[in-house]
């Protein structure tokens, strides 16, 4: 299994990253229906989503491996006046007890491993999460082009060294397909999964897709 390897936040364009993404808000009215409680952010960047989710009312626990992304949370979570438990850590090795969490939100994280670091993460979101409870995360695609085309370094037959200039720099992505996302959530009962073409950004063409799961946690 591949070392993790955080953002580097100082080389990146920070804006669009301060704000949450769309299915955030959603997840958030989903899970306030449900009566959900405690809610894992995992690899919580610059805090945006820790942020919406403490808004809402939630018991918001925040995890990144980039100090920098720690600091700026608790930075903005002091200023709203926010009590986030904010961790800086590994999605490898969660720092929780076992069935802490009611949700795990992790939005383009769990991609960043090597294929035995994929399956070690989700490994370590079904120990934390309660019988029932739910995550929602994002998997980068097999028909992208930095996966297909790119040319870039492969450490597995699913995982690509980034070695675009920026934040992302040699740090690994891991792929999937359709195929790979159930055998890596056999445990969960998978209630939908998007597959989302970006083909165009900020007047830009794009050829960059993810995949989004939502899946609640059977405890088998």
């Amino acid at each position: 299994m591949v070392d993790s390897k955080g953002w580097e936040w100082e080389k990146a364009n920070q804006s669009p990253w301060l704000k949450p993404c769309e299915d955030s808000y959603y997840i958030a009215n989903k899970w306030l229906q449900l009566r959900f409680k405690n809610v894992l952010d995992l690899g919580s960047g610059l805090g945006r989503h820790s942020i919406l989710f403490a808004k809402y009312g939630f018991n918001v626990s925040a995890i990144d491996l980039s100090d920098y992304g720690v600091n700026n949370l608790k930075q903005w979570a002091d200023k709203e006046n926010l009590d986030i438990h904010i961790k800086v850590g590994d999605m490898t090795d969660l720092p929780y007890d076992d069935n802490s969490f009611d949700g795990v939100f992790a939005y383009h994280v769990i991609s960043h491993t090597d294929t035995a670091g994929a399956k070690r993460v989700i490994n370590e979101i079904e120990r934390v999460l309660k019988p029932g409870g739910e995550i929602y995360t994002s998997m980068c695609s097999k028909e992208s082009w930095d996966f297909k085309k790119s040319g870039y370094p492969k450490l597995d037959e699913n995982t690509v060294i980034n070695k675009e200039e920026g934040p992302e720099k040699d740090v690994p992505h891991f792929y999937a397909d359709l195929d790979d996302i159930l055998d890596l959530f056999a445990n969960f009962e998978v209630e939908k999964v998007r597959h989302v073409d970006y083909c165009y950004i900020d007047s830009q063409k794009q050829d960059c897709k993810y995949y989004y799961i939502n899946a609640r946690y059977l405890y088998l």
